[in-house]
C-alpha cells in the first residue's frame, strides 16, 4: 500500500445556510481544520453511534446555531472524496444546501465566530483552498441538484478533480 492509502477516512457534513437576502451565514473557524478561515457550518459524523449524512448535519446546525431542522428541510446537492488532505487524512464529505433561511445571525461558539457573507465576495474571504476550488463553484452550480466527485488533495500538488456524477 502506498502511504496515501494508509491515511485515516474522516467523514463530515457541511450545511449551508442562507438569510432572506442571500447571503450565506460562514463561521470563521477558531480550531483545526482551517482554524482562522472561513466555512459554512458542520462538522464529523458520529461514527460510533452509526449516524447517517442526514442525522449529523441536523445536529451540527442544533449544536451551532440553535436551529432545529427535520431531513425533510435539508437538500443533498453533493457528496465529495477528498484524497490527501493536507497529507493527514482523506475527507468524505456530505454538502447539504438548507431549505429554510435564518434572518439572526447566531451568537459565536466556542468552534468560530458567525457573520453573513453575501456569495460575490465568498472569494475575496480567506477560505481553505478546496473550498475555492471546488466547494463554492458546486453550491453556486449545483445546490439545487446533485454532483458527486472526487478531489486528490495532495500538497505540493495542483488538486485533481474528477467528476463522478452530475445531475441537474
Amino acid at each position: 500500500m502506498s502511504e496515501s492509502e494508509q491515511l485515516p477516512y474522516k467523514i463530515s457534513t457541511l450545511i449551508y445556510i442562507e438569510n432572506p437576502r442571500g447571503e450565506v451565514l460562514l463561521m470563521k473557524r477558531h480550531k483545526a481544520p482551517n482554524q482562522g478561515l472561513w466555512s459554512p457550518i458542520g462538522g464529523k459524523l458520529e461514527m460510533a453511534t452509526g449516524e447517517s449524512p442526514f442525522e449529523a448535519a441536523r445536529r451540527e446546525v442544533h449544536e451551532e446555531i440553535g436551529l432545529t431542522l427535520s431531513d425533510h428541510a435539508l437538500h443533498l446537492f453533493s457528496i465529495i472524496a477528498e484524497k490527501n488532505y493536507e497529507n493527514s487524512c482523506h475527507w468524505l464529505m456530505f454538502l447539504f444546501a438548507a431549505k429554510t433561511t435564518i434572518t439572526e445571525l447566531p451568537p459565536d461558539i466556542d468552534e468560530g465566530t458567525f457573520a453573513f457573507h453575501p456569495k460575490e465576495h465568498i472569494d475575496t474571504l480567506p477560505i481553505p483552498q478546496t473550498d475555492r476550488q471546488a466547494l463554492w463553484p458546486i453550491y453556486e452550480k449545483h445546490r439545487t441538484g446533485f454532483v458527486s466527485l472526487r478531489a486528490d488533495c495532495k500538497k505540493g500538488q495542483e488538486i485533481q478533480f474528477v467528476y463522478e456524477q452530475t445531475l441537474p
